[in-house]
């Protein structure tokens, strides 16, 4: 921990963005440790919150767009080397297999507020050739959300991260899937009030 604010006192915003970055492009970086300790310095500095979220949005779409590319150009075959190169990898990439199926935008947003597939989303949805587009779209709407709630922690309530800390290690599973799944419902609400509102009237 010592190490991360002396890299972040020393290079500031940058040291930020470049973790953020290399988490969402699936290197062994904890954005669990790194958001609210970014957020944390980003008061110290003065930065903005504002600003703050929106430029670890870009660094994150940058990153997990390296992740779509290489799905893309490798295709599933490539995946299945990465599993058996890497075991670690094999849990979450079937994982986001699954919870892509024929989802598509859906999947992308949902899963970047799942731990498990958040950062793995980016190796199926270019295997399975999902528009870039679009997935830079979806991705950016849960990166923001993921990114905001983290940062917020450590901007606003650091001063109580030992206390919080305490309750979230032994209580975020529970946190995690009861607001994935309220998430999803509320999607799942709005998209079919937008039908229901879409039907003709009955004559």
């Amino acid at each position: 921990m010592e190490q991360l604010y002396s890299l972040f006192g020393r290079y500031g915003l940058a040291a930020i963005l470049l973790l953020i970055f290399l988490e969402y492009g699936c290197f062994p970086v904890s954005s669990e440790i790194i958001l609210p300790c970014s957020g944390f310095l980003a008061a110290l500095q003065g930065i903005p919150f504002p600003v703050l979220v929106i430029a670890s949005t870009i660094a994150g779409l940058a990153g997990t767009s390296i992740t779509y590319v290489i799905g893309r150009a490798g295709g599933s075959p490539l995946l299945e080397r990465l599993m058996k190169r890497f075991p670690s990898f094999e849990k979450p990439i079937l994982a986001s297999y699954r919870k892509f199926g024929d989802r598509g935008a859906i999947a992308v947003f949902a899963t970047r507020l799942l731990p498990l597939c958040r950062t793995y989303i980016g190796f199926v949805a270019g295997a399975m050739k999902y528009p870039f587009i679009a997935y830079l779209i979806f991705s950016a709407f849960g990166i923001c959300i993921w990114n905001s709630l983290l940062l917020c922690l450590g901007y606003y309530f650091y001063p109580y991260r030992e206390r919080f800390f305490s309750y979230f290690d032994q209580y975020k599973k529970i946190i995690l899937i009861v607001g994935s799944i309220c998430l999803i419902l509320y999607i799942l609400y709005l998209i079919a009030g937008k039908r229901k509102s879409e039907k003709p009237p009955v004559q």
